[in-house]
Protein backbone atom coordinates (compact mmCIF):
# COMPACT_ATOMS: atom_id res chain seq x y z
CA UNK A 1 0.00 0.00 0.00
CA UNK A 2 2.80 2.45 0.86
CA UNK A 3 4.44 1.66 -2.50
CA UNK A 4 1.21 2.60 -4.29
CA UNK A 5 1.05 5.92 -2.46
CA UNK A 6 4.67 6.74 -3.18
CA UNK A 7 3.96 6.32 -6.91
CA UNK A 8 0.79 8.45 -6.82
CA UNK A 9 0.96 12.06 -8.00
CA UNK A 10 -1.84 13.91 -6.27
CA UNK A 11 -3.63 16.87 -7.83
CA UNK A 12 -4.28 19.89 -5.64
CA UNK A 13 -6.89 22.58 -6.21
CA UNK A 14 -6.26 26.29 -5.70
CA UNK A 15 -9.54 28.21 -5.57
CA UNK A 16 -9.75 31.18 -3.23
CA UNK A 17 -13.54 30.94 -3.00
CA UNK A 18 -13.31 27.45 -1.47
CA UNK A 19 -12.61 27.05 2.24
CA UNK A 20 -9.82 24.56 3.04
CA UNK A 21 -10.87 21.39 4.83
CA UNK A 22 -9.46 17.93 5.43
CA UNK A 23 -10.63 14.40 6.19
CA UNK A 24 -8.84 11.32 7.47
CA UNK A 25 -9.01 7.81 6.10
CA UNK A 26 -7.77 5.80 9.07
CA UNK A 27 -6.79 2.19 8.40
CA UNK A 28 -6.86 0.01 11.49
CA UNK A 29 -7.61 -3.54 12.60
CA UNK A 30 -11.05 -4.91 13.39
CA UNK A 31 -11.13 -5.90 17.08
CA UNK A 32 -12.78 -9.28 16.40
CA UNK A 33 -10.89 -10.69 13.40
CA UNK A 34 -7.92 -8.31 12.91
CA UNK A 35 -8.96 -7.64 9.30
CA UNK A 36 -8.00 -4.22 7.95
CA UNK A 37 -10.77 -1.63 8.24
CA UNK A 38 -11.34 2.07 7.61
CA UNK A 39 -13.33 4.28 9.96
CA UNK A 40 -16.53 5.98 8.86
CA UNK A 41 -18.84 8.09 10.98
CA UNK A 42 -22.49 9.08 10.95
CA UNK A 43 -23.04 12.76 11.62
CA UNK A 44 -25.72 13.60 14.21
CA UNK A 45 -29.22 14.45 13.01
CA UNK A 46 -29.45 17.54 15.23
CA UNK A 47 -26.57 19.55 13.72
CA UNK A 48 -26.98 22.24 11.07
CA UNK A 49 -24.58 21.10 8.34
CA UNK A 50 -24.57 17.67 6.66
CA UNK A 51 -26.79 16.20 9.36
CA UNK A 52 -27.40 12.47 9.28
CA UNK A 53 -24.81 11.88 6.56
CA UNK A 54 -22.02 9.31 6.48
CA UNK A 55 -18.67 11.06 6.70
CA UNK A 56 -14.97 10.61 7.19
CA UNK A 57 -13.60 12.29 10.33
CA UNK A 58 -12.35 15.78 9.61
CA UNK A 59 -13.33 19.39 9.22
CA UNK A 60 -12.25 22.85 8.15
CA UNK A 61 -8.81 24.29 8.76
CA UNK A 62 -8.42 27.03 11.35
CA UNK A 63 -6.56 30.20 10.29
CA UNK A 64 -2.82 29.52 9.84
CA UNK A 65 -3.38 25.78 10.42
CA UNK A 66 -1.79 23.16 8.18
CA UNK A 67 -3.70 20.24 6.68
CA UNK A 68 -1.77 17.82 8.89
CA UNK A 69 -2.35 19.89 12.01
CA UNK A 70 -6.07 20.16 11.26
CA UNK A 71 -6.66 16.49 10.48
CA UNK A 72 -4.83 15.33 13.62
CA UNK A 73 -6.80 17.84 15.70
CA UNK A 74 -10.11 16.68 14.19
CA UNK A 75 -9.29 13.02 14.85
CA UNK A 76 -8.64 13.86 18.49
CA UNK A 77 -11.75 16.04 18.85
CA UNK A 78 -14.20 13.78 17.02
CA UNK A 79 -12.97 10.31 17.95
CA UNK A 80 -10.39 10.70 20.71
CA UNK A 81 -7.73 9.14 18.46
CA UNK A 82 -4.11 10.23 18.86
CA UNK A 83 -2.06 9.79 15.69
CA UNK A 84 1.11 11.51 14.49
CA UNK A 85 2.39 12.77 11.13
CA UNK A 86 4.57 9.65 11.01
CA UNK A 87 1.40 7.53 10.81
CA UNK A 88 0.40 9.17 7.51
CA UNK A 89 0.82 7.10 4.33
CA UNK A 90 -0.04 9.81 1.85
CA UNK A 91 -2.56 12.31 0.56
CA UNK A 92 -5.22 11.95 -2.13
CA UNK A 93 -6.43 14.54 -4.64
CA UNK A 94 -8.24 17.61 -3.37
CA UNK A 95 -12.01 17.35 -3.75
CA UNK A 96 -14.19 20.49 -4.19
CA UNK A 97 -17.66 20.33 -2.66
CA UNK A 98 -20.92 22.04 -3.52
CA UNK A 99 -21.02 23.33 0.05
CA UNK A 100 -17.93 25.44 -0.61
CA UNK A 101 -15.04 23.39 0.77
CA UNK A 102 -11.83 22.08 -0.76
CA UNK A 103 -11.21 18.75 0.98
CA UNK A 104 -7.71 17.29 1.27
CA UNK A 105 -7.90 13.60 2.30
CA UNK A 106 -5.01 12.22 4.37
CA UNK A 107 -4.46 8.47 4.74
CA UNK A 108 -3.26 7.08 8.09
CA UNK A 109 -2.09 3.64 9.13
CA UNK A 110 -2.89 2.74 12.74
CA UNK A 111 -0.79 -0.28 13.65
CA UNK A 112 -3.25 -1.78 16.12
CA UNK A 113 -6.91 -2.01 17.07
CA UNK A 114 -8.31 1.51 17.42
CA UNK A 115 -9.76 2.66 20.71
CA UNK A 116 -12.06 5.58 20.02
CA UNK A 117 -14.31 7.74 22.18
CA UNK A 118 -16.66 9.64 19.86
CA UNK A 119 -17.79 13.15 20.72
CA UNK A 120 -21.61 12.88 20.60
CA UNK A 121 -21.93 16.49 19.48
CA UNK A 122 -20.07 15.60 16.26
CA UNK A 123 -20.46 11.84 15.82
CA UNK A 124 -23.62 9.76 16.22
CA UNK A 125 -22.09 6.40 15.25
CA UNK A 126 -18.70 4.97 14.26
CA UNK A 127 -18.43 2.18 11.69
CA UNK A 128 -15.46 -0.04 10.89
CA UNK A 129 -15.66 -0.84 7.19
CA UNK A 130 -13.59 -3.87 6.07
CA UNK A 131 -11.40 -3.11 3.08
CA UNK A 132 -13.00 -6.10 1.36
CA UNK A 133 -16.28 -4.17 1.20
CA UNK A 134 -14.59 -1.35 -0.69
CA UNK A 135 -12.90 -3.81 -3.07
CA UNK A 136 -16.26 -4.95 -4.44
CA UNK A 137 -16.51 -5.09 -8.28
CA UNK A 138 -19.99 -3.50 -8.05
CA UNK A 139 -18.43 -0.34 -6.63
CA UNK A 140 -18.90 2.40 -7.64
CA UNK A 141 -22.30 3.16 -9.14
CA UNK A 142 -23.49 6.40 -10.73
CA UNK A 143 -26.67 8.42 -10.86
CA UNK A 144 -27.68 11.86 -12.09
CA UNK A 145 -29.81 14.76 -10.93
CA UNK A 146 -31.52 17.61 -12.77
CA UNK A 147 -29.04 20.22 -11.56
CA UNK A 148 -25.52 19.27 -12.57
CA UNK A 149 -23.56 18.25 -15.64
CA UNK A 150 -21.56 15.45 -14.02
CA UNK A 151 -22.62 12.06 -12.65
CA UNK A 152 -22.94 11.47 -8.92
CA UNK A 153 -20.74 8.68 -7.59
CA UNK A 154 -22.00 6.43 -4.82
CA UNK A 155 -21.10 3.17 -3.08
CA UNK A 156 -24.23 0.99 -3.10
CA UNK A 157 -25.37 -0.72 0.09
CA UNK A 158 -22.23 -1.34 2.10
CA UNK A 159 -22.97 -4.37 4.28
CA UNK A 160 -21.56 -2.86 7.48
CA UNK A 161 -23.79 0.19 7.10
CA UNK A 162 -26.83 -1.42 5.55
CA UNK A 163 -26.96 1.69 3.42
CA UNK A 164 -25.30 3.50 0.51
CA UNK A 165 -22.68 6.24 0.72
CA UNK A 166 -22.64 9.19 -1.66
CA UNK A 167 -20.03 11.69 -2.78
CA UNK A 168 -18.07 13.48 -1.49
CA UNK A 169 -17.34 10.69 1.03
CA UNK A 170 -17.97 7.97 -1.57
CA UNK A 171 -15.71 9.63 -4.14
CA UNK A 172 -12.86 9.92 -1.65
CA UNK A 173 -13.25 6.30 -0.54
CA UNK A 174 -13.34 5.17 -4.17
CA UNK A 175 -10.12 7.00 -4.98
CA UNK A 176 -8.57 5.51 -1.85
CA UNK A 177 -9.47 2.03 -3.06
CA UNK A 178 -8.11 2.66 -6.54
CA UNK A 179 -4.84 4.20 -5.37
CA UNK A 180 -4.12 2.22 -2.19
CA UNK A 181 -5.45 -1.22 -3.08
CA UNK A 182 -5.07 -1.28 -6.86
CA UNK A 183 -2.26 1.15 -7.67
CA UNK A 184 -4.37 3.16 -10.14
CA UNK A 185 -4.22 6.91 -10.82
CA UNK A 186 -8.01 7.25 -10.73
CA UNK A 187 -9.35 10.81 -10.45
CA UNK A 188 -12.65 11.72 -8.79
CA UNK A 189 -12.83 15.51 -8.34
CA UNK A 190 -15.18 15.86 -11.33
CA UNK A 191 -17.91 13.70 -9.78
CA UNK A 192 -20.88 15.61 -8.42
CA UNK A 193 -22.63 15.31 -5.06
CA UNK A 194 -26.36 14.77 -4.45
CA UNK A 195 -28.37 17.83 -3.51
CA UNK A 196 -28.80 16.69 0.11
CA UNK A 197 -25.00 16.85 0.51
CA UNK A 198 -24.85 20.50 -0.53
CA UNK A 199 -26.08 21.67 2.88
Amino acid sequence: MSVNFSAFNRIGISKEQLRPATVAIVIGQHPEDNHAIVLLTLRPHHINRHKGQFALPGGRLNPDETVMGAVLRELKEELGIDLTPEDALGTLDDYPTRSGFNITPVIFWASSVLNFTPDPSEVEEVYQIPLEELDNPNIPQFTRQAEGDHPILYLPHLATLGDSVYAPTAAILYQFREVALRGNDTRVAHYDQPEFAWK
